[in-house]
């Protein structure tokens, strides 16, 4: 049976010039200045033929194609191929980055409403914004999850298992201590704090669970 689009691993554009665009993997493509390539990226840093992205019955691989001004994996210059996972952040001469998912299936099923408060949501970009300023580099997709669940209750108190089996999934988060949760959130406040250190957006409620306060913007 062949796959559905939505099985396909994607990319999508994050910070550059094709902000916002989305390319499925249903087959090698090729990243660079050049008219004939799949994904073409209109500037002078980026080489003719810079990259390669390729899926294959294993996995995707990402390549550098010799190109001038590199090709980075999660902020690591690459020499060679590398494989990607979900969550995996891929830019081009830093001028263009992508998100990797491995289906759009790990994308929410619906758009978020526009909600009032400094922070805001892309679900379909995956783009965080505070008060008009973007998260970079995006968060990772745990990270995002996380954030999306509570973003999605409206400052409602969030009960930690359920938060855990929200962003992990009923059957990973078994596994998933109390330990691991503290890290990540606390890693999420970084990344917001980052932007915004005026305030705590990620609010822990002793005995209840987690919540997001997200104040009026300006």
């Amino acid at each position: 049976m062949p796959k559905r689009v939505e099985d396909h691993p994607i990319l999508i554009a994050q910070t550059g010039p094709l902000k916002g665009q989305r390319f499925i993997l249903e087959r090698a493509l090729v990243i660079g200045r050049e008219s004939t390539c799949e994904i073409i990226v209109p500037d002078r840093q980026v080489s003719r033929y810079h990259a390669r992205v390729t899926p294959a019955a294993d996995g995707v691989t990402l390549e550098d194609l010799g190109s001038k001004n590199g090709t980075h994996h999660n902020g690591e210059s690459i020499s060679g191929t590398v494989a990607l996972k979900d969550g995996d952040m891929v830019q081009i001469a830093l001028i263009q980055s992508f998100l990797f998912l491995t289906s759009d299936a790990t994308l929410p099923l619906t758009e978020d409403l526009p909600r009032p408060g400094r922070l805001r949501l892309d679900t379909r970009s995956r783009g965080v914004t505070v008060d008009g300023r973007s998260v970079e580099p995006p968060l990772s997709a745990l990270q995002f999850h996380v954030l999306h669940v509570l973003y999605q209750k409206g400052g409602q108190v969030v009960e930690r298992r359920d938060l855990v089996g929200e962003a992990w999934g009923k059957v990973e988060a078994v596994g998933v201590s109390d330990e691991a949760l503290d890290a990540l959130l606390r890693r999420l406040r970084d990344r917001i704090a980052a932007v915004d250190p005026t305030h705590n957006y990620i609010v822990t409620v002793r005995g209840h669970g987690v919540r997001l306060d997200n104040p009026p913007g300006e």
